[in-house]
């Protein structure tokens, strides 16, 4: 199957071949989050390099209603797991390699009412990074979660692809009447990046995700992945110590 470079989103689901999804794509939902608790997982997969990463997402999948990857890769292993697991995924393939794409995927029992997807190349190496705005009806309620899934550009000089990159995402979800969750991987590796990024999360009124025990992946001193939210009530929030990637994962729990 051929997909076009631009502006699609790759669909894996159980009993299901691979869809293209379009923004303009018409989606049926049969089954909304739940109405009460949200558990999600946000974690930098490092392209499933090591094998004790399938085994961590067995573990927690049963405790969560969404996972947030990035750099993950539709192999056979990953997509077993969404198989047998009965799940929904979207992927943004950032860029594709001897048959895998890879990009940011979010998986859920839900299926999106709505799922957009956004690309930015690196201005050195010229690779994208990828972006996904999934959209997810609430049930015994008119209103709708939106989950924002990113990975931030990584290698530039100065800040300005990294601020394009991020306010094109933030100005759909300022759009959005209902809660939110923005997380990911957002290369915040330096002081300009880092002063960019919460002013740009405040602008838009989103709090950030604070850890008790904070082991996240972190460059030059600065972490790098965060969970930011609105219209949410946090319950409680936690890092997984684990060999299984580069990144260690975030593991956060609200009500709606």
């Amino acid at each position: 199957m051929i997909f076009n470079w631009h502006n699609y989103i790759l669909r894996y689901q159980a009993g299901s071949d691979v869809k293209q999804i379009f923004p303009q794509t018409p989606i049926t939902v049969k089954q909304p989050l739940t109405d009460h608790k949200l558990s999600i997982l946000v974690w930098n997969i490092f392209k499933q390099k090591r094998i004790a990463c399938i085994p961590v997402l067995e573990k927690y999948v049963d405790q969560t209603e969404l996972i947030l990857l990035q750099e993950a890769q539709n192999s056979p292993d990953l997509l077993n797991f969404i198989r047998d697991h009965n799940k929904i995924a979207d992927q943004v393939p950032a860029y594709s390699f001897n048959d895998l794409s890879t990009g940011v995927m979010t998986i859920s029992s839900s299926t999106p009412i709505l799922a957009l997807s956004f690309k930015e190349r690196e201005p050195v190496i010229q690779v994208p990074k990828s972006a996904l705005i999934t959209l997810y009806p609430i049930a015994n309620s008119a209103e709708t979660l939106l989950v924002a899934n990113i990975h931030a550009v990584n290698f530039s000089i100065g800040i300005k692809i990294y601020q394009k990159q991020i306010r094109i995402l933030l100005n759909r979800v300022k759009e959005h009447n209902g809660p939110v969750i923005l997380a990911g991987d957002f290369n915040s590796w330096s002081r300009q990046r880092l002063f960019l990024l919460y002013r740009l999360i405040r602008s838009i009124e989103l709090k950030p995700v604070s850890f008790t025990v904070d082991i996240r992946k972190k460059f030059r001193g600065k972490p790098l992945d965060f969970i930011f939210y609105r219209g949410l009530n946090l319950e409680n929030a936690e890092i997984i110590a684990t060999t299984a990637s580069d990144h260690n994962p975030l593991l956060v729990n609200f009500t709606l």
